[in-house]
């Protein structure tokens, strides 16, 4: 069978929604049981969202760094093991919530114990340190900014680079940067250390979750935060004006959902001069993430045909316009680069004839959302002619119950209108209580190639475990946790049952 009929399946559930007694999910032993879990249900994915370490509003797609690792990833556990960290350094941590992250409380308790075992590390005369300073000279291109950027954001209480530093070291100039390193040497050390434990740490879990089957899918947000060490280190990549700033931000237009639109804030690239340079930063960036994961789903695939630029300073998002983005070229050089990528193309939202054409030219698969198959028109009147119902749905695309923006499965069906609610189970054949799981059959045995399903509709979660509320601050946003026992061998063999009649094995009908 040709492999481009493979068909898969996989599970959505990001590492910081792990167990752990530490307040937040890590590298520890529960990665690598919940990887024995996953393995166990058959499906060949797992999914997680941007790994980079996360900024205001704790979002995993604003990160401080899209080369960088979050530090809170970084298992204690592993660091007394190796003599970083003493057992008792765990001992007295707070009471922290088992259903969801406190961010705040766990950076205040735990950031200090990284930096204790970095300090350790450094101290220390140990052969980990050759390959410390082999990683540091490999990863210099991004690290040296990136560590550079902590200990100012620091020092200044506050990341947001182009207003709140000195302008000498918001401007990068030579004598002061070069000044602030040698003064702030000892601290810069100790933000590469902690980038070091993540990488050992993260390359382990990798090669683990690889060896059970599973390949791991990444993400990429394909803009950059504005108080990140990527505008910060490379501000010529991004549209400024004469004085330096932004110039112009990203985000989509009004349409049905908003009046006046989204506005995103996040600088919009120069592609002029990206594709001067030949794309090389967007090239060493795939680069990185495609040694942590083995694919990629790009989000807001369509920025890279054209992007929506709204003026900076605007307070809605209602006079932009939309601007060519030159993707066919940028992916030619992708090609020649990489070769074949495994790609997945986020192309939800406003969508049109060029953006598809750039999907499907490189064979990158889209994405379906099941619950976006039913509405009512404009007459009030059912629709069950949806593109996103799986009888429409074609052979190269992922398939979701729904993603981490949208309410879980069960939340969603219980805020639908009676009428709607009615129109699902009709389209299901299933009652109320059985909603959820019907989804996920009517799901895995769709055309698509691949079907992911996220964790909180396998343990048939209501809207108080949904992950994330688009373009809110709401403080339950990115914070939910599974918890240990949630996982059991039975879903697991109800998942596994589903995975051989939808024939989701991932692989050829000649090696299956």
């Amino acid at each position: 069978m040709n492999s481009k009929y493979i068909r898969n399946a996989g599970i959505l559930l990001h590492i910081t929604s792990l167990s752990s007694d530490y307040g937040i999910g890590d590298l520890g032993s529960e990665a690598y049981r919940m990887a024995d879990w996953i393995a166990s249900t058959g499906v060949g994915l797992w999914q997680v969202l941007p790994l980079g370490p996360t900024g205001f509003g704790n979002s995993p797609y604003a990160p401080r760094s899209t080369f960088a690792g979050n530090e809170l990833l970084i298992s204690l556990e592993q660091l007394v093991y190796e003599g970083l960290l003493d057992q008792h350094d765990l001992h007295d941590h707070p009471a922290f919530a088992r259903d969801h992250v406190d961010f705040d409380r766990v950076i205040t308790w735990k950031l200090p114990l990284l930096k204790k075992a970095a300090r350790a590390f450094l101290d220390r005369s140990s052969l980990q340190h050759k390959a410390f300073q082999e990683y540091c000279a490999k990863q210099s291109f991004w690290l040296e900014d990136y560590a550079a950027f902590m200990v100012l954001y620091e020092t200044y209480a506050d990341a947001r680079w182009f207003s709140h530093w000195p302008v000498a070291l918001s401007k990068r100039e030579p004598k002061a940067l070069d000044a602030f390193r040698v003064e702030n040497h000892q601290k810069l050390e100790e933000w590469k250390v902690l980038q070091f434990f993540f990488e050992y740490q993260w390359n382990a879990f990798k090669l683990y979750v690889n060896a059970k089957g599973l390949k791991l899918v990444g993400d990429v947000p394909i803009f950059v935060a504005a108080d990140s060490a990527d505008t910060w280190s490379n501000l010529h990549l991004f549209k400024t004006d004469a004085q330096g700033r932004f110039s112009a931000v990203s985000g989509v237009p009004p349409d049905i959902f908003s009046e006046s639109g989204q506005l995103w804030g996040n600088p919009v690239y120069d592609w002029d001069v990206l594709k001067k340079d030949n794309y090389g930063w967007w090239i060493k960036r795939l680069e990185r993430l495609f040694t942590l994961t083995d694919i990629l789903r790009i989000d807001h695939f369509r920025g890279f045909d054209a992007y929506y630029e709204i003026p900076a300073g605007e307070k809605t998002a209602e006079n932009g316009t939309w601007v060519a983005a030159g993707g066919e070229e940028f992916f030619k050089v992708v090609r020649s680069h990489f070769g074949p990528v495994s790609i997945i193309a986020e192309d939800l939202g406003l969508m049109n004839a060029s953006v598809e054409r750039l999907r499907d030219d490189n064979g990158f698969p889209g994405m379906k959302i099941f619950q976006f198959g039913f509405s009512l028109n404009d007459r009030r009147e059912c629709n069950y002619y949806d593109d996103f119902l799986p009888h429409n749905w074609d052979e190269n695309f992922v398939a979701y119950t729904g993603t981490h923006d949208n309410n879980t499965t069960l939340g969603w069906f219980t805020s639908l209108a009676e009428q709607v609610k009615q129109m699902v189970l009709a389209y299901l054949g299933c009652r109320e209580e059985e909603v959820v799981w019907a989804m996920i059959r009517a799901l895995m045995l769709s055309h698509a190639r691949c079907a992911i399903i996220p964790m909180q509709d396998l343990l048939e979660k209501d809207g108080r475990a949904r992950f994330n509320y688009p373009s809110s601050c709401n403080d339950s946003n990115w914070s939910w946790r599974v918890e240990k026992e949630e996982c059991t061998e039975t879903i697991a063999a109800k998942l596994a049952h589903l995975v051989r009649i939808s024939a989701r094995t991932g692989k050829t009908g000649d090696d299956a």
